[in-house]
């Protein structure tokens, strides 16, 4: 019988198709068929783990496929592209109007001034024109009570500007393009690319509350659909992330 055991056990042994292993623990497996049972279960759950590591396992995320026709059916999905669209459109124009190298008064006349709640251009409230190459002149004597409201949004435009007051007319010098100049404008546009970012996560976010309060979506099928909302949303965030890389470059000289 202990013969019977020994042959069992290495003709187990051989199917296992053990490799460096030693002559004590080939003995030790023979005479115990259970220990290799034991050997055989523990390599096919590695042999498992490894091939799961092969097809990806637990690392990066494979591609979200979008179905647009499956999401139109649980979300405002024109909605929520038309708003994400409008960040990045937004972002784009605010990097054209504010972070330009040399100010123009082409930059200062659509700077937009919030006066009682309400937002207007400043050449809607000044008449605006040039002393001189480096000197931008905005006269209020038509909305002079606007005066503080303008002062505050050129000073936080971005543009590093400091202007100055003489009764109700704003004298601006327009600053030398230095390198710590190039490099405020950089994190201006690295500013504004956070606020737009955030603001499209907002919109993802919003989207992906509605669905879950969606009772009759099966669990993986809601699952699915905010992993596409949000896939959305990085598509969308990557495209303001390749603005803000091609205007820093601008801006840095690189």
């Amino acid at each position: 019988m202990l013969r019977n055991a020994m042959h069992l056990a290495t003709l187990g042994l051989r199917q296992t198709k053990v490799t460096n292993t030693s002559p004590r623990l080939l003995l030790i497996l023979q005479n115990n068929p259970r220990k290799l049972e034991n050997l055989q279960v523990a390599r096919d759950y590695a042999k498992g783990k490894d091939k799961k590591k092969e097809k990806g396992g637990k690392g990066k995320p494979g591609k979200v496929e979008i179905n647009e026709q499956q999401l139109r059916e649980i979300l405002n999905l024109d909605g929520l592209n038309n708003q994400m669209q409008k960040s990045v459109a937004q972002m784009r124009e605010d990097f054209v109007k504010h972070l330009s190298l040399r100010s123009t008064s082409g930059a200062i006349d659509t700077l937009r001034i919030k006066v009682d709640g309400q937002e207007h251009e400043l050449q809607e409230l000044a008449q605006i024109s040039r002393k001189n190459p480096k000197t931008i002149i905005v006269n209020m004597i038509g909305f002079p009570q606007t005066i503080p409201d303008v002062l505050k949004a050129i000073e936080k435009s971005g543009m590093n500007l400091n202007p100055q007051q003489d009764g109700t007319t704003l004298f601006i010098p327009i600053p030398k393009v230095t390198k710590e100049h190039r490099e405020n404008l950089s994190k201006n546009a690295k500013a504004l690319f956070v606020k737009y970012r955030d603001a499209i996560r907002g919109v993802q976010n919003e989207h992906i509350r509605k669905l879950k309060k969606q009772p009759e979506l099966g669990k993986d099928d809601a699952f699915a659909a905010q992993a596409q909302v949000t896939a959305i949303a990085d598509r969308f965030i990557s495209e303001a992330d390749k603005l803000l890389a091609s205007k820093q470059k601008e801006l840095l000289g690189d």
